[in-house]
């Protein structure tokens, strides 16, 4: 008989890039496929995504991407996936839609078309799987949470969920479908565990819009709101309170433009035709009667706000009596620049305010409550915590215990474990490949970690470059050293040392020429190493060295060789 296996192969351990994988047999269902924004000390990095050697490994088993909601750690990372196969996607409308303006934006999937609308009604089955959504409640309409049902029994996963009891329509959960499905033996819940350590559940969505509309109502000047243009919801409360006090939108960015005429288009945003204006038309307008939403381009918008606070942005700059509303939840890793944008904001004449300010408690996460309510209507068999830090996981983990589950079925895995189920029982195979692939520019995966240790050693003590040339028949130095350095210290108050450092190259130079067995790599290294001993010595610093050696050959023609390491 073949094996279940349930493969969480990102978004454990983490925030965001959620990847999982449900195997049996020959068939392999896909369930979201998310990136991650780079933390702090990813460099240069856009965007971080899963690693997919698995999937792609194993591409002939694939019979389908299940999408549950539209946020991109749940489709960011869909354009790299499915850029040389055709696997279908499926999602409801809205998501599939947000993962069609997704893989359009990118080159490598531009092509893509295999895309299948489907909603909480439908059932999809394949030859040994059948799968299945019901409706959750999230910051995004048409949220769905996934059954797949195999022969040895269902496997549940939530997705981004909480329980609202005030939630309208196209965000309610459908608590009947829930009962039904744990009617049948759920052998295991993949449960959302991003909110787990709150021991607070989340606000009602009617209470935040009421606090935005007051904040609205009672700012004299203009509102510059930091949002997420995919968190469809609080655009709407945003949209419903700026016309309610007679405020015009002014929407930054081609990326929520695009967003925000689709959800238009597709009735998930109810917005009157006279409310959005363009920043032309904005300028005109009284302070008074502007509102200006700013996303991001990459959905984090502090870093934009630190453009405006400084007078960088191309367009828009913080004055004297602007209010900068964060209705966004920045990621943990944010929090110190946070912090330091609404010091700049405040510096340049603004004030800030935030919806943790209310004292109301926001999230699109299920907290403790949530979680348990979840667990007693589906009773599942074994629990396993996705969709968070190792804390948050923990967290869950304990919650589940508490509601009524023995600690030998709660399983804190984490990425590219393989849980298999055999002998009526899960237990732990051996492990597949899994971890992080770095996005820069069009570069994918070309970004490791010797590249990220340059960068941050040149972000910390710079780079110092030593050119000289040499006749390496005459066995003598052309034209004396000539030392630059970016980032290290500054030239012209450190004479003496750069003085140095030359006579430190000619002597490390003259020592090799002399040796009848010239190797250019010793050269460099020799000239490396005397250079990083010296520079150590004054500056405690190691900058990255990097001797470019040039050679005069008989015709008077040159060439050159060059190298470069750090310590």
């Amino acid at each position: 008989m073949a094996k279940l296996k349930i493969i969480p192969l990102s978004g454990l351990r983490e925030n965001g890039k959620n990847l999982y994988a449900v195997e049996y047999g020959d068939e392999i269902v896909v369930l979201d496929c998310g990136l991650q924004y780079p933390e702090n000390e990813l460099l240069g990095i856009d965007i971080v995504i899963p690693d997919f050697s698995y999937l792609q490994d194993n591409i002939d088993k694939v019979v389908g991407i299940f999408l549950t909601h539209g946020h991109a750690d749940a489709i960011g990372a869909l354009p790299y996936l499915i850029d040389n196969c055709d696997i279908p996607v499926f999602g409801s409308k809205l998501t599939i839609e947000l993962a069609k303006i997704s893989t359009k934006e990118n080159s490598r999937s531009r092509k893509f078309n295999n895309f299948q609308v489907i909603d909480a009604q439908t059932a999809i089955d394949f030859e040994n799987l059948s799968v299945s959504f019901f409706k959750t409640t999230h910051s995004i309409p048409d949220s769905l949470g996934i059954v797949v049902k195999t022969p040895v029994g269902q496997v549940v996963y939530t997705g981004d969920f909480k329980f609202d009891q005030s939630a309208i329509q196209s965000y309610q959960t459908d608590y009947q479908r829930l009962a039904d499905i744990g009617r049948e033996p759920v052998l295991a819940l993949l449960s959302d565990s991003a909110n787990a350590e709150s021991p607070y559940p989340a606000a009602d969505e009617r209470d935040i819009y009421n606090y935005i509309w007051e904040t609205f109502e009672y700012q004299t000047g203009r509102i510059i709101v930091a949002s997420v243009a995919s968190n469809i919801l609080r655009m709407q409360q945003i949209f419903n309170a700026a016309q309610k006090t007679h405020r015009k939108v002014v929407l930054t960015g081609q990326s929520a433009l695009k967003i925000v005429r689709m959800a238009i288009k597709l009735g998930y945003l109810d917005v009157p035709d006279d409310l959005l204006v363009s920043a032309r038309q904005a300028e005109s307008l009284p302070n008074e009667q502007i509102v200006i939403i700013e996303t991001g381009r990459m959905g984090e918008p502090i870093k934009i706000l630190q453009k405006m606070a400084t007078s960088h942005h191309h367009f828009y700059h913080i004055e004297d009596g602007d209010l900068v509303f964060l209705t966004t939840t920045p990621s943990h890793a944010m929090e110190t620049t946070v912090a330091k944008t609404r010091d700049l904001i405040f510096r340049a004449g603004g004030n800030v305010k935030s919806l943790s300010d209310s004292g109301l408690y926001t999230s699109g996460h299920a907290a403790k409550s949530d979680l348990q309510l979840m667990i007693n209507i589906l009773h599942p068999q074994n629990v396993i915590p996705v969709q968070g830090e190792y804390r948050n996981l923990n967290a869950h983990a304990k919650i589940a215990m508490e509601a009524g589950l023995d600690q030998n079925h709660v399983f804190l895995l984490q990425n590219g474990d393989v849980l298999s189920y055999e002998h009526q029982q899960f237990h732990l195979a051996p492990a597949v490949t899994a971890g992080d692939t770095m996005i820069d520019g069009i570069g994918v995966g070309d970004i490791g970690t010797i590249v990220l240790r340059d960068r941050k050693l040149l972000s910390q003590d710079g780079v110092f470059i030593a050119v000289v040339t040499i006749d390496r028949k005459k066995k003598r130095i052309v034209s004396q050293p000539q030392i630059t350095a970016r980032g290290f210290v500054g030239m012209e108050r450190n004479q003496n040392l750069f003085d140095t450092s030359r006579d430190i190259v000619v002597k490390a130079v003259e020592n090799n020429l002399v040796h009848k067995d010239f190797d250019w790599s010793e050269l460099k290294q020799d000239v490396r190493e005397n250079l990083n001993h010296f520079l150590w010595d004054k500056t405690k610093r190691h900058p990255v060295i990097l001797p470019v050696i040039m050679e005069v050959n008989q015709n008077r023609h040159r060439k050159s060789q060059s190298g470069a390491s750090h310590k």
